[in-house]
């Protein structure tokens, strides 16, 4: 029951016969087996009915030819004897002898030519008072005989001649043939003799003959559809599995695996199949295994190191409070040890979250949380950052400033890399930092005008480790993990975080999270690219920073 339930809504689908052309049509394209079989019945169909046409012809033009020749020889023994009976005849001027003599040689006629339907017409037009009067039966009639028949039969009265007609019968005309010929009577000169043959049987035969074709035409294509079926079938069906296989082996299944039987090709494509499967499968392994003591190596050395980075780190503080008293040499050796090891301590910090990613061990500490307040937080931390590079960030926020559901702590983590990315490589120039939100997602971007990023650059972005320019001096002290903890953060989330760029047009990162229980559309509220905002940057004044009361709900939620 589960089986014909599921096999309904297939069927009713083809019930609407203007869906018929698409169907066929998407059949066309996925299926191999309906477009080889559709083939093969086509040109199959094309064959035959190609054959069976020729042959029905040439059955018919034999047949009508074998009947024309039987006919003409019979005409020509009947007249043979008629004209021989006639020319012996004495008649003596006597109307009664002629007219007996007429009439004897139409008997003659009629049974020796196997026909009744003869009609004769006197050829000259001159008035006789002894020739017999025109003569028809059988239902052969004058009008039936074209003048183009009549006027060759009285031109050459040595010749036979013949050509098709229609017979009317009771259920309609009939094919037949017509054969004329002159006969000469005694006293009475050349009289146009015409026989009338119909063909039914012919037809009959012919007939027979096409029903006979089409019908093992019919069978013939049926026979061929179903060995095709058969045969497509043996060829297909593995061909499907071997398809559907490789399908869950990229879906993820190691262990699924083909059928083999046989020795024959297809066989060995499974035998070839399974022992890439293998391969592939030993070979993931490995390198997960190899990608899991890396982990825990990464995580184990970061650990480890935490005790002994601390001790240094306290020494350093200290070294570092006294060093106004050392000379110069050594009081600058202990700023670049203090400012090391704090560099040392976040690389250490992000490499155990790295490994936290990697290990899928990080959770999420969600609360309802105002991403503008977040944003506004997170500026007015990194304001003398910002001062010291000589760059004015702006806050341009229309909505998001309802609570959303989210870890406050990781996100102002992606604020705070994306906007300390934006103060070292924005040149000195403004920085806009825009919050938006809709019904589905809030957004935040950040958004710089400094030199910008070619494509290939931007699509490395978030690669570890990986910087545009390695040659530039990095002023903040970066550790290159920090976009893609902003990155695995963001999807953490179930949000997206991404990047435009263009050379000389700067650079847009646009943080997009999703509301509880609202799918995450595919437009964000604040669109990746830009657009031409070849506005002056004097003109960016219109941004200026905004200061938003805790208290706040207004704006698009």
């Amino acid at each position: 029951m589960a089986a014909r339930a599921r096999a309904l809504p297939v069927f009713a689908g083809w019930r609407d016969w203007r869906t018929w052309p698409s169907r066929v049509t998407g059949l066309w394209r996925s299926s191999l087996r309906f477009r080889t079989l559709v083939l093969t019945l086509g040109l199959t169909a094309f064959a035959i009915i190609g054959g069976f046409v020729t042959m029905a012809l040439a059955i018919q033009n034999d047949l009508f030819e074998s009947r024309v020749s039987q006919v003409q020889a019979a005409v020509g023994r009947a007249t043979t004897t008629a004209q021989d009976t006639l020319g012996a005849a004495q008649v003596d001027g006597d109307s009664a002898a002629l007219e007996a003599l007429m009439s004897a040689t139409i008997t003659s006629l009629t049974r020796q030519s196997g026909t009744d339907m003869i009609a004769a017409y006197r050829v000259a037009n001159d008035p006789s008072a002894i020739a017999p009067q025109d003569f028809n039966q059988g239902g052969l009639e004058a009008d039936m005989i074209t003048a183009g028949m009549r006027s060759m039969v009285q031109r050459d009265a040595d010749q036979r001649w013949w050509q098709s007609i229609a017979l009317p019968t009771g259920d309609g005309d009939t094919p037949g043939v017509l054969v004329g010929q002159q006969l000469v009577l005694p006293e009475a000169g050349a009289y146009e003799f015409y026989f009338a043959f119909d063909l039914a049987s012919e037809a009959q035969t012919l007939r027979f003959v096409q029903i006979t074709l089409w019908l093992v035409g019919a069978a013939l294509i049926l026979i061929i559809g179903a060995i095709s079926w058969f045969v497509l079938r043996t060829i297909t069906v593995p061909i499907a599995q071997a398809a559907e296989t490789s399908a869950t082996l990229a879906a993820g299944d190691l262990g699924v695996r083909l059928p083999v039987r046989g020795d024959d090709e297809f066989a060995t494509l499974g035998r070839s199949f399974n022992a890439m499967a293998d391969s592939i499968e030993a070979q993931i392994k490995e390198l997960a295994e190899l990608s899991l003591v890396q982990q825990r190596f990464v995580s184990d050395v970061s650990h480890e190191l935490r005790t002994p980075l601390t001790t240094i780190r306290l020494a350093s503080d200290m070294i570092n409070d006294q060093r106004e008293g050392f000379d110069p040499t050594t009081a600058r050796a202990a700023e670049l040890l203090h400012a090391q090891v704090e560099r040392f301590e976040v690389l250490l910090t992000d490499l155990l979250e790295i490994s936290r990613y990697d290990a899928g061990s990080v959770q999420l500490e969600n609360e309802p949380t105002s991403l503008a307040h977040l944003a506004e937080d997170v500026i007015g931390s990194m304001q003398q950052l910002a001062d010291q590079h000589g760059t004015d960030v702006r806050l341009v926020a229309p909505g998001g400033y309802s609570p959303v559901d989210m870890d406050p702590r990781r996100v102002r983590r992606i604020v705070r890399n994306l906007l300390g990315n934006a103060i070292e490589h924005g040149e000195g120039r403004p920085i806009v930092v825009s919050v938006d939100s809709d019904q589905n997602a809030v957004a935040l971007s950040v958004r710089d005008f400094g030199l910008g990023m070619s494509a290939g650059d931007s699509a490395r972005v978030f690669d570890r480790f990986w910087r545009a320019d390695p040659s530039r001096k990095r002023t903040i002290g970066g550790t290159g993990l920090g976009l893609s903890i902003a990155l695995g953060d963001a999807r953490l989330h179930g949000g997206t975080l991404g990047v435009w760029s263009e050379p000389g047009r700067g650079t847009n990162f646009v943080l997009t999270l999703p509301r509880r229980g609202q799918p995450l559309g595919a437009a964000s509220p604040i669109p990746l690219d830009p657009g031409d905002d070849g506005a002056p940057l004097e003109d960016l004044g219109l941004t200026q920073p905004i200061t938003v009361p805790p208290s706040a709900g207004g704006g698009r939620s």
